[in-house]
């Protein structure tokens, strides 16, 4: 029994140290953005390198680590935008909105996870940018799809619809949202209009599912 309840305290705080260290990679990113290294989060957390790799592994684990905690956070945002109570319209420029001014309000994290190689140290320029940001987008688009599948009647083989629609959706704010942030063509509600225009199509004629919070 003893040994079961110190095996969940090493575990508690093994997990408290990891959050504290996923923190200090944070901080760094925030201030260097696709520059931040292993180097500079070890000194921001005050640990040698090596006790760094001894939870993350390498770049890639510590990019896997801050890549679901962003995205659970954005997620979490998408939903409530989801759930608001407005017309489907008035959501999905809201969604699209949300996803947008989420990167632009931390656009070194952004680029971090989406651009990593961009202005590394020598080093690190192999690091496979597409490996890691490719199941972050899946993620976000089986999430979408599931959530639309759950509320919108799309008839037979509404599911496979729901998720081609909503991996459709993903690739569509990611490309242009990362097209947006760099060149800044125009205003970001200019933008979310304009592609809320593009999906509205049969997104505007399809019903709730009977029950469904709506979509």
């Amino acid at each position: 029994m003893e040994s079961a309840r110190q095996a969940d305290r090493q575990r508690t705080a093994s997990e408290q140290r990891r959050r504290e260290l996923l923190e200090a990679a944070d901080r760094v990113v925030l201030r260097d953005g696709p520059r931040a290294s292993m180097n500079a989060i070890a000194a921001e957390a005050g640990i040698t390198k090596p006790i760094l790799y001894r939870h993350f592994g390498d770049k890639g684990g510590l990019y896997r680590a801050l890549a679901q905690r962003h995205t659970d956070a954005l997620l979490s945002a998408l939903r409530a935008a989801l759930d608001a109570p407005a017309e489907r319209r008035a959501r999905v420029e809201a969604t699209l909105d949300t996803y947008l001014a989420a990167i632009e309000a931390r656009p070194q994290v952004y680029r971090f996870l989406m651009h990593p190689s961009d202005g590394a140290p020598a080093p690190e320029v192999g690091f496979d940018v597409g490996r890691h940001s490719a199941p972050l987008l899946r993620r976000l688009g089986e999430e979408l799809g599931t959530v639309i599948a759950e509320r919108v009647d799309l008839g037979p083989d509404g599911e496979q619809t729901a998720r081609i629609w909503g991996h459709g959706i993903v690739g569509m704010m990611h490309a242009a949202g990362d097209w947006w942030l760099g060149d800044r063509p125009c205003s970001r509600r200019r933008l979310v209009s304009t592609l809320a225009d593009l999906l509205w199509g049969r997104l505007g004629e399809v019903g709730d599912r009977p029950g469904a919070p709506g979509f």
